[in-house]
């Protein structure tokens, strides 16, 4: 894995020296566009209309629109100039429960990794944090923006998660669809509860998968074979109207399901 960023975890007086790798990678087949006649891949231009030609990167700089059609430039090492601790300093602010955050808050997961002499204070703050079963709370510059962050543990290290700001988190109110109110009865509510039951596991992250992906792959590779592409019959689903019926058949599928599963456990173990 590559660096993607050097600094330190800052909190009181402690300071401990980092790096920041990438902790997920999207696995999302990736299309190209091409003209349709030739098959050429589509190229995208940046062009500048006044001068009519086309600009490298090393032309190009950041500007903020502050009136319409008027822009104040800013450059690279006027941003490094700003007065903030946060720029090569993961900055904790609190250490709170990790139930009192809610998941929408969440954005993308770093792995952070000891940087030079940094391995045993490194080592006491994953002790300390898991000691007290705490999260912290920081503030950190990543790609010219001050992200909200968590650092918690995972396995044997620490893990930062990138968090939206709570302005940036829509209000369900919002939702026109949301405002009325409807009557739930209680042997809905209770079919509902023994369907979600009868359905409850383990998490095992392992056993789920892309099927999406998996079933454009094969059809890439028979695109490439050159063979016939079968596409499946999808039948139209009917109408759900009566809600409580619908939940009736839910919890009988999903209870013969176990008991078919009980018994092949209960064969096999029988051998």
């Amino acid at each position: 894995m590559r660096t993607i960023w050097k600094g330190a975890i800052s909190f009181g007086l402690v300071n401990i020296p980092v790096k920041l790798y990438p902790a997920t990678e999207s696995k999302s087949i990736k299309f190209t566009y091409l003209h349709d006649r030739c098959k050429t891949p589509i190229k995208y231009k940046k062009v500048c209309p006044v001068c009519d030609r086309e600009v490298g990167m090393e032309e190009i700089v950041k500007g903020y629109e502050y009136r319409k059609g008027e822009y104040i430039v800013l450059r690279d090492e006027d941003l490094e100039e700003l007065p903030l601790n946060t720029i090569k300093t993961i900055d904790i602010i609190d250490f709170v429960n990790l139930e009192e955050i809610d998941p929408i808050y969440y954005q993308k997961s770093y792995f952070l990794a000891p940087g030079e002499y940094g391995v045993k204070a490194y080592r006491l703050l994953y002790e300390a944090l898991k000691e007290t079963g705490k999260v912290a709370v920081a503030k950190v510059v990543l790609r010219s923006k001050e992200h909200l962050t968590s650092i918690r543990l995972y396995r044997n290290l620490l893990l930062m998660e990138t968090m939206f700001y709570p302005e940036e988190i829509r209000t369900p109110e919002d939702i026109p669809e949301m405002r009325g109110k409807v009557q739930i009865h209680d042997n809905e509510l209770k079919m509902a509860v023994t369907l979600i039951e009868n359905l409850s596991t383990p998490f095992k992250p392992d056993k789920y998968r892309s099927e999406y992906r998996e079933a454009l792959r094969e059809l890439i590779e028979k695109k490439l074979a050159k063979e016939k592409v079968e596409i499946p019959y999808r039948p139209t689903e009917a109408k759900v109207v009566d809600l409580m019926e619908a939940l009736r058949a839910s919890v009988e599928a999903a209870e013969e399901k176990r008991r078919r599963a009980n018994k092949k456990k209960r064969k096999k173990e029988t051998g």
